[in-house]
């Protein structure tokens, strides 16, 4: 083998070497990297960010189910950095994502401070080290669910009732054909059903109103005084029908900021329910207490009161202290669930303090606003003609005061 041949061999071989060991190289520097991903707690660029900006609750936890980043929201249900992620749980989900390798899911309870709340939590494997968790709280929802199964159940069975009654009076009325006296006696009876359905039916529409997500659509700044006389004329009637006497008293020229049609009706309501459970020639009062920040409706009756154990279960729906007189008076048993809804609405409250023999107060408490310019404009044109009535009879007196001693 000449020199040229030696040459070529040895440069064959060299070559051979050398990507030998390039080869080498880069597989030990892929597998450094690989072992430094699989170790590294760092975040992915971009997720603390993303954490920072979310309205939900998200927290991000290492293999040992530490929190190494959360939403500001996280830390409502007890959830900070550096801390272990709580709930057996929510661990177990994050323990499932990690093993499948997949996205979990499920619907769990988490306590928020002393609260327990319905939530859905779904973890994601976002590096071999790092699992993202988001956590969506679910407890409005349930609440609202809960509420339409028991209304439909509840309006169900109330509208059974009269319906099956309208029912029979109409057979009743039938079969009594040739008894004229017997058909006015049920047509009056069906009269009265059916005057009790449309008020449960109509009840029913505006206790739906008031429970959807919407807002009140009619605002407006609201005279207080507005309000009070609309809701006891429309119960003049039937308070004259019972013997009863409505008086008003309080402040004047009160003012609040809501839908005036909701608050009449809701005043009404409480003005209805103070008839229906005093006796004859009883008083009912509906008096109104202003100041700068609060206004205050007050209805009392000197009726029948509400024992202690029930006074937390008259705003429910279809709920009656006295199921005979309910019955009596026609009642549909919305009428304080109405009260209820329409003050929340408004961003008030209502209270209430009854004694068993001794009567009841409902009290609505608003935030009370400013008059409008134009009333602010009329009262001080009335204190003003006022105060300068007031001077020229000081001057008329004090002229004929003058003249008599000049006499």
């Amino acid at each position: 083998m000449d020199s040229t041949q030696v040459a070529i061999v040895a440069l064959a071989i060299g070559i051979g070497i050398g990507g030998g060991l390039a080869t080498l190289v880069l597989f030990a520097l892929r597998a450094r990297d690989h072992a430094r991903v699989q170790a590294s707690l760092e975040l992915p660029d971009g997720t603390r960010s993303v954490l920072q900006g979310m309205d939900e609750v998200a927290v991000v936890v290492d293999a040992s189910l530490q929190i190494v980043a959360a939403s500001a929201p996280a830390e409502l249900f007890g959830m900070h950095e550096g801390q272990s992620l709580p709930g057996d749980e929510l661990r177990g989900v994050v323990r499932a994502a990690r093993r499948d390798g997949a996205p979990e899911t499920e619907s769990l309870r988490l306590r928020r401070g002393a609260e327990p709340r319905l939530v859905s939590a779904r973890a994601s494997v976002i590096t071999p080290r790092l699992t993202l968790i988001v956590i969506r709280d679910m407890t409005e929802r349930e609440r609202l669910d809960e509420m339409r199964r028991d209304f439909v159940s509840n309006t169900s069975h109330e509208l059974k009732t009269p319906v099956g009654a309208v029912m029979l009076l109409a057979e009743a009325i039938d079969s009594a054909a040739d008894d004229p006296d017997q058909v006015r006696h049920f047509a009056g009876r069906l009269t009265a059903e059916v005057t009790r359905l449309s008020q449960l039916t109509t009840r029913i529409m505006n206790l739906s109103r008031l429970q959807a997500a919407d807002d009140l659509t009619e605002l407006r700044d609201v005279s207080v005084d507005e309000v009070v006389a609309a809701a006891v004329e429309s119960q003049a009637v039937a308070a004259e029908a019972a013997g009863i006497v409505i008086m008003r008293g309080g402040a004047r020229g009160a003012y609040v900021r809501g839908d005036v049609q909701v608050l009449t009706e809701a005043v009404g309501n409480l003005v209805a329910n103070a008839i229906a459970y005093s006796p004859s020639g009883a008083q009912v009062g509906v008096g109104v207490k202003a100041d700068a920040d609060t206004v205050e409706i007050a209805v009392t009756d000197r009726g029948i009161g509400i024992p202690e154990s029930e006074q937390q279960r008259v705003f429910e729906r279809f709920y009656r202290a006295d199921q005979a007189r309910s019955r009596r008076t026609g009642g549909t048993g919305l009428g304080l669930s109405i009260v209820k809804h329409a003050v929340q609405r408004h961003g008030g409250e209502v209270d209430l303090w009854s004694r068993p023999g001794r009567g009841s107060t409902f009290t609505v408490r608003l935030a009370a606003i400013e008059p409008p310019a134009d009333v602010r404009d009329a009262r001080a044109a009335r204190k003003a003609k006022a105060k300068a009535k007031s001077k020229k009879k000081k001057q008329a007196r004090a002229q004929a005061q003058a003249e008599g001693e000049t006499a």
